[in-house]
């Protein structure tokens, strides 16, 4: 068997930097990727690129339940985006499978325009099942596409568990998608997501629904103000909007833009240093995670203590602590 090839790092780097849409999915890949020696290479690649001029692009996540229209909306909103002249990349998180770790990544077919556009990058990414492979894959990703030039960076969540919080950590605000469904209901908003969402759009808000959303929209609004006190330096605004048609859209933007700005320059920059210590722990508990998983010791002693407690004859606390002990004796 013959040797891996190493890592060009250098020319990942450039690649990068040249706008090399080839050398950014292979630099992407590169990140994703649970190899050792691909993660050693990752990391050289990212200390390179932060050495480097940073722009100001806005990072925006969006977040929603299954059937919300995250996909058609994102089309809507890039392709407005690219049209005025941005470079937009999008990295869509996609739920990987926890017993294989393949997932669907069909973004690029629910974004057919957007991502043949000269000037868009749609990348979906694997979670890998876990929150780690969130911010392993998805937040050492989006400095690669500033360095690769893009103005505005769009994460879209996969809408279930704490996958939102994960994504709201990464980025400059958090937009939440609602839909209106069966009169003035507001289908699978919780309080908590409410929370961390920094603009809200009811969205499908087209045809025979405009009156739906409309009244979603004001039940919503009023939610809101029970959630945020008065006197608070941003209250999220509620909009409607249709992902279809693009009405609303650029409204939509705007308040992002303005959510943004309302930070400040010191307030932003704060914001991300401390994105970056969160990213810094989450990161050291996903390497845990991958020793854990690659551990001989734990290997060893892993199929006699799982029939122990099959049977019976062990409790799961005592299993526990024989892997902790053959993790540590590694």
């Amino acid at each position: 068997m013959s040797p891996a090839r190493p890592i060009d790092v250098e020319a990942l780097v450039d690649g990068v930097r040249a706008r090399d849409r080839s050398r950014l999915s292979r630099a992407i890949t590169l990140l994703e990727s649970t190899r050792p020696d691909h993660r050693a290479a990752a990391r050289d690649l990212l200390a390179e690129l932060a050495a480097g001029p940073t722009g100001g692009t806005v990072r925006l996540g969006i977040s929603g339940t299954p059937g919300v229209g995250k996909s058609t909306f994102i089309e809507a909103l890039g392709s407005l985006l690219v049209s005025r002249g941005l470079r937009v990349g999008v990295l869509a998180v996609d739920p990987s499978s926890t017993r294989t770790g393949g997932s669907v990544l069909g973004d690029k077919t629910r974004m057919p325009g957007l991502a043949a556009h000269a000037d868009a990058y749609v990348r979906p990414s694997p979670t890998a099942g876990t929150l780690g492979g969130v911010a392993r894959a998805t937040a050492q990703t989006i400095p690669l596409l500033e360095a690769a030039g893009y103005d505005v960076v769009l994460v879209e969540t996969v809408g279930v568990g704490q996958s939102e919080t994960a994504v709201a950590e990464m980025v400059d605000t958090f937009l939440l998608l609602g839909l209106a469904r069966s009169g003035d209901q507001l289908q699978g908003i919780k309080k908590g997501v409410l929370e961390i969402a920094d603009v809200i759009a009811v969205n499908k808000a087209d045809g025979e629904f405009v009156d739906q959303a409309t009244a979603a929209a004001k039940e919503l609004a009023g939610a809101i103000r029970l959630v945020y006190p008065r006197g608070s330096r941003w209250v999220p605004p509620v909009l409607t909007v249709s992902g279809l048609t693009g009405e609303g859209i650029g409204g939509v933007w705007d308040k992002v833009i303005a959510q943004r700005e309302s930070y400040g320059e010191d307030g932003l920059a704060a914001k991300r240093a401390c994105q970056q210590w969160e990213l810094a722990g989450l990161l050291v508990r996903d390497e845990l995670a991958q020793r854990w998983r690659t551990s001989a010791g734990v290997r060893r002693v892993t199929p006699d203590l799982r029939s122990q407690v099959l049977s019976g004859g062990l409790s799961a606390v005592a299993a526990a602590d024989r892997m902790l002990a053959a993790y540590d004796e590694d």
